[in-house]
């Protein structure tokens, strides 16, 4: 069994096409189907089931598949290890993180990175599904809600902060410094769309109360987000940290009396990626933003 072998196997997985994965990796199809009946053949059993013109990989190709991603992810590894004794300060490294905080929380932090190791090529992607980004190698690093415990990753808490009301200083409610949850029910919100994480955190809040928020527009943006409350239309729910950053003298932050929503942000990484010295100066770098808020 070669690295080539299982490299080849790999792209027919992801295609689950002979054509288009032989076109992918620049061999020949049947070059191709050879390698992978080679690979059959040493572990005497079928990694796809052929059916006409189509394949479904088989329970054996599924356990193939895992160990080969892990033997494929050990060996770059291993390389970005070496590289690393010859360029410290070389290299690349790229984040996920929300898009709010990417827009109002960690650019300064960006620009520190940058003056300390400017030949460390930063690419940072706003994206709401992290967490999946991690897993699947898209990213190094990942900023987001704490996701559930999961063997895979590692989680590194940065911080806990409440959710509160956000109005216009126009608002009815722009003169009040508390409020109570269940007040709540009777307010017109602007919110992300359903199914977004800080979203569905306030829902669940405020279904273990009996009541959903009274919507009245929603949007993916926290910037359109904020000009609509800027604009008096509706209030809306989100961390307190990030209004305060946003430095809008035209915002009131009004807080819950009783238990509000919070939000814990972690930082992640697989527990089987070799984590370099950028990504290690990064981390360093993070925790130390936040432990300073």
């Amino acid at each position: 069994m070669e690295l080539r072998q299982l490299e080849y196997f790999i792209a027919v997985c992801e295609e689950m096409h002979f054509t288009r994965a032989a076109e992918k990796i620049g061999i020949s199809q049947p070059t191709l189907s050879q390698q992978v009946r080679a690979l059959e053949d040493e572990l005497n059993t079928p990694l796809f089931d052929r059916i006409g013109k189509k394949i479904a990989i088989t329970e054996a190709g599924l356990i193939l598949l895992d160990q080969s991603k892990q033997i494929i992810r050990s060996l770059q590894n291993v390389k970005d290890s070496i590289h690393e004794l010859h360029h410290v300060q070389r290299g690349s490294l790229t984040v996920g993180t929300l898009p709010s905080d990417l827009d109002y929380r960690i650019s300064r932090l960006l620009v520190d990175y940058y003056h300390e190791y400017p030949n460390i090529h930063l690419s940072i992607f706003s994206s709401v599904e992290i967490e999946e980004q991690v897993l699947t190698n898209e990213v190094d690093l990942g900023i987001c809600i704490m996701p559930l415990a999961d063997d895979r990753l590692v989680r590194i808490p940065l911080c806990q902060e409440e959710y509160v009301l956000v109005v216009s200083e126009h608002h009815p409610l722009a003169t009040r410094d508390f409020i109570n949850l269940d007040e709540l029910r009777h307010i017109e919100t602007v919110m992300y769309p359903s199914g977004l994480v800080g979203r569905e955190l306030v829902e669940r809040c405020c279904r273990s109360r009996g009541f959903q928020l009274h919507t009245i527009m929603e949007t993916a943006s926290i910037l359109s987000l904020i000009n609509i409350v800027k604009a008096n239309i509706g209030a809306t729910i989100q961390p307190l940290q990030l209004i305060q950053s946003m430095k809008e003298p035209t915002l009131r932050c009004i807080r819950f009396k009783d238990e509000a929503p919070t939000r814990n942000l972690a930082l992640i990484y697989r527990k089987d990626r070799f984590l370099g010295q950028a990504a290690q100066a990064f981390i360093r770098k993070l925790t130390d933003h936040f432990n300073t808020k």
